[in-house]
């Protein structure tokens, strides 16, 4: 119940000397609440780390030791006198082709050099390569304060942002940051869409709000089997959902199922991010209702002994090469999703805090960028969507609506198109259909149910059949009277048939309801009440 009140909900990992894991999600929260977060979390994790240590010393076990495979240090000597030089040359002002171009040449001289000499041993090779190429991003970084792409610490990436790309579709979104791009699409359903999980209760949840990611090969320039979503894939699904979840309008006020798909086109760092500014930008796209825009970025870092280096949204490389993945979604009011992992000992407060002001700052860019697009939610849905119609049934008219066997319910969905989900405990009924008409007809059938007939009010009714004493006419769902011979003209009848027929739609006045609930119609008077 806690949980379910409480604006903020993360999971804190960490050490005596600082905090190694964040994953969370919040209600639009600002910084300075989250670092408090963090400083309680930290402290509680102190005290069980105190207890751990007071168990072992009670069991005083022998710890194990693990040591790694090392390299040899005359083939990593004899690498790097061939090869960090070179390395070394590349210029930051160098394009990521030609950077990549120059490293997979010295790749393959190294791999023909050294292959005959140190034979079954090209694992060690690249790996020395790895090193040598890390060392030269940090040392860029630490020493001339510019990064890989020639980029400043705090500057993000080159941002492109497009709307309504798809034309048949829900909604769409393309959101671009340098060599990252993520292609969202919404579509938009009915209650009964929605996701059923079984809980560990074994209770069935609901989810009203999906959003999936996918990774293909071919974002990377890679060339695999498409296969089912991973761990990868969902972790980062889940994160960039919990982001946008939120914003987003209660059902109450926008009774639609929401699924988002977003697919990433390719990439070099921080897909996830991308996967929020693009799913926000979809959002607005279909015309959901979303308080505000949500944007994510990744915020990195670099430690060089005693000196910090926070970079704003980190590429493929720096995420790789860093000591830090720190990724930030929110809106201009808060924070919404994070996400924390380090390669280091511990993270103090105090970079923590700094981390999250520059991803506020980086944050705030994107999103002026995206209103630039798109600034808020469309007026109305795409025409595509389905239409959607909420009544409150009353629980002694369920019956009525459902009929004999599900015969008049199946009646108004085969004559009007649309769907019909009754709710029976919360007393609600969900009409849809891919168009207006078909929804506006179903509602009308159903008011017409739960509706009581009226004295003195005219109705348009069907002629259901026709005996010699009159015809008897349906003028709601399920509710049928008699018109007399005598009140269906101002003429003498004989036969009912001279005037009516099964199938003709008249206008009938209600004249009065007898004891036991039977209308008696009249066609004469209702055309009487027209004419005035």
């Amino acid at each position: 119940s806690e949980l379910k009140e409480s604006k903020l909900d993360i999971v804190v990992t960490g050490n005596k000397e600082g905090i190694i894991m964040v994953e969370g999600e919040a209600a639009k929260v600002e910084e300075e609440v989250v670092v408090k977060a963090f400083q309680e979390a930290h402290s509680h994790i102190k005290e069980i780390i105190q207890m751990e240590e007071e168990f072992a010393s009670q069991v005083q076990r022998d710890k194990k030791d693990f040591p790694l495979p090392e390299i040899e240090e005359k083939l990593r000597k004899e690498i790097e006198e061939y090869a960090k030089a070179k390395i070394e040359s590349i210029g930051a002002d160098w394009t990521k082709e030609k950077k990549d171009g120059y490293l997979e040449k010295i790749r393959e001289e190294v791999l023909t050099k050294f292959q005959s000499i140190y034979p079954d041993m090209e694992g060690d090779f690249l790996l020395i390569l790895e090193d040598l190429k890390k060392k030269k991003m940090r040392q860029l970084i630490a020493q001339e304060g510019k990064r890989w792409d020639t980029r400043k610490l705090d500057e993000i990436r080159s941002i492109n942002c497009e709307v309504g790309i798809l034309p048949r579709v829900h909604g769409s979104g393309l959101f671009t940051r340098g060599r990252t791009q993520s292609l969202a699409v919404a579509t938009l359903g009915t209650s009964a869409d929605e996701q059923r999980i079984n809980g560990l209760q074994r209770e069935e949840i609901s989810k009203r709000f999906m959003l999936h990611y996918n990774f293909p090969p071919f974002s990377t320039g890679e060339a695999r089997f498409m296969r089912g979503p991973g761990r990868r894939e969902i972790g980062h699904g889940f994160l960039a959902e919990r982001a946008l979840l939120p914003v987003l309008p209660p059902e109450d006020s926008f009774p639609y199922t929401i699924r988002l798909v977003s697919d990433i086109l390719e990439s070099n760092g921080s897909s996830s991010m991308a996967s929020v500014c693009a799913g926000s930008l979809c959002l607005m796209d279909a015309g959901v209702p979303i308080s505000e825009p949500v944007a994510g970025v990744g915020i990195g870092l670099v430690k060089e002994g005693d000196r910090t280096f926070i970079l704003t949204d980190i590429q493929g490389l720096e995420d790789r090469f860093g000591d830090m993945d720190f990724k930030v979604a929110g809106t201009r009011s808060g924070i919404t999703a994070l996400q924390l992992d380090v390669k280091i000992s511990g993270l103090s407060l105090e970079i923590l805090k700094e981390a999250l002001e520059r991803a506020k700052e980086g944050r705030n860019f994107i999103l002026g960028e995206m209103e630039k697009t798109i600034k808020s939610p469309r007026d109305q849905l795409s025409r595509y969507a389905p239409h959607i119609a909420i009544l409150d049934l009353p629980q002694d008219k369920i019956g009525d609506v459902i009929g004999p066997g599900g015969r008049v319910i199946k009646g108004i969905i085969k004559e009007t198109g649309a769907e019909v989900d009754i709710d029976d405990m919360e007393g609600k009924v969900t009409v849809s259909s891919a168009d207006d008409e078909s929804t506006k007809k179903a509602v009308g059938m159903i008011k017409g149910i739960i509706e009581d007939p009226k004295v003195g009010k005219v109705y348009l009714g069907k002629v259901k059949r026709v005996t010699d004493f009159g015809a008897f006419v349906e003028i709601l769902p399920g509710k049928e009277g008699l018109v007399h011979v005598s009140e269906l003209s101002d003429r003498f009848v004989k036969n009912a048939s001279d005037v009516v027929k099964v199938g003709d739609e008249i206008s009938v006045k209600v004249l009065n309801i007898d004891e036991l609930g039977r209308l008696n119609l009249s066609k004469k008077k209702a055309q009487s009440t027209e004419e005035r």
